[in-house]
């Protein structure tokens, strides 16, 4: 780990010589606004690797991003590198469509102690349902940030991770798809426990999730992007870009559809993602990812 040429590539000019919340949320929130959560290595004929030295070639040398198996890996490795005591946890994401949990560990996060505080953080979740600060880890209390209110639950040793929604203004009514935003008051995010994980219990998944025909990840191409007031998401065609809180308890919500030849430039103007491989998108789930 090169510490300084990671901090250059997510412009992190502040002081890290002491491991304290304010340094690790500065840190984290640079991360998270340079390094997009993106699956387009599967869409233009790479594999994901979980090496250590491939992801820090892939999102600091060639600047890219890449999912919550690489973004959290590297974010493991540079907080252990400044003296934070990190453990690696797994989750089951919640999928709407189902109503129900995944079936198998499918999402990688951090817990972190600090001060006998344990904080959940969590770099490689993407779209409007990205953290911005380090969670602590407290049942029952709401923990409100600009992306909304986030909050845990605990049963039985089981975690639960959902986020209160605010209602959305979409300008452009015609392009959006998403058939039950509006009703939605809650989502559920993730359900997880504290059991210690090692990046091998991953490999499996981390494989399957970028093959099997049905996964997300296979069916969707999507890059997001964390900025100042909100965040941006192309996935397949669609480009679109919420500002938190724009009025009244309100996001806005601005869509555009992309031509095919509009792709390479906006991947580079608004992700500053640029593929050395032909990119293909596409977009053929219903799920609605905001």
């Amino acid at each position: 780990m090169d510490i300084k040429e990671y901090f250059a590539r997510i412009s992190y000019r502040g002081s890290y010589d002491k491991p304290d919340l304010a340094t690790l949320t500065d840190i984290f929130q640079h991360h998270i606004r340079a390094v997009p959560f993106e699956n387009l290595s599967i869409h233009c004929g790479e594999i994901i690797e979980l090496d250590l030295e491939a992801t820090y070639n892939k999102i600091v040398r060639k600047k890219r991003g890449g999912w919550c198996m690489e973004n959290n890996h590297i974010l493991s490795w540079v907080l252990k590198t400044l003296g934070y005591d990190v453990t690696l946890l797994g989750s089951k994401v919640y999928v709407p469509e189902y109503d129900a949990y995944a079936d198998e560990i499918d999402h990688l996060l951090l817990k972190v102690v600090l001060d006998d505080k344990s904080y959940i953080v969590d770099g490689g979740f993407g779209m409007v349902y990205q953290i911005w600060q380090p969670l602590e880890l407290v049942a029952g209390t709401d923990q409100p940030q600009t992306p909304g209110v986030f909050r845990f639950l605990e049963e039985n040793g089981v975690w639960y991770l959902e986020k209160v929604k605010r209602k959305q203004w979409v300008p452009n009514q015609s392009v959006s798809t998403s058939h039950n935003v509006e009703k939605e008051v809650c989502r559920r995010v993730y359900l997880f426990t504290l059991q210690p994980r090692d990046i091998e219990e991953f490999r499996d998944r981390n494989t399957h999730l970028q093959t099997a025909p049905d996964s997300l990840f296979v069916t969707k191409s999507m890059c997001s992007l964390q900025t100042p007031d909100g965040v941006r998401a192309l996935v397949g065609w669609k480009l679109t870009e919420v500002k938190y809180n724009y009025k009244d308890n309100m996001d806005l919500v601005e869509i555009r559809i992309l031509a095919d030849e509009e792709m390479e430039k906006t991947l580079k103007e608004k992700f500053n993602v640029t593929l050395d491989k032909k990119f293909v998108p596409i977009n053929k789930s219903r799920l609605s990812l905001f």
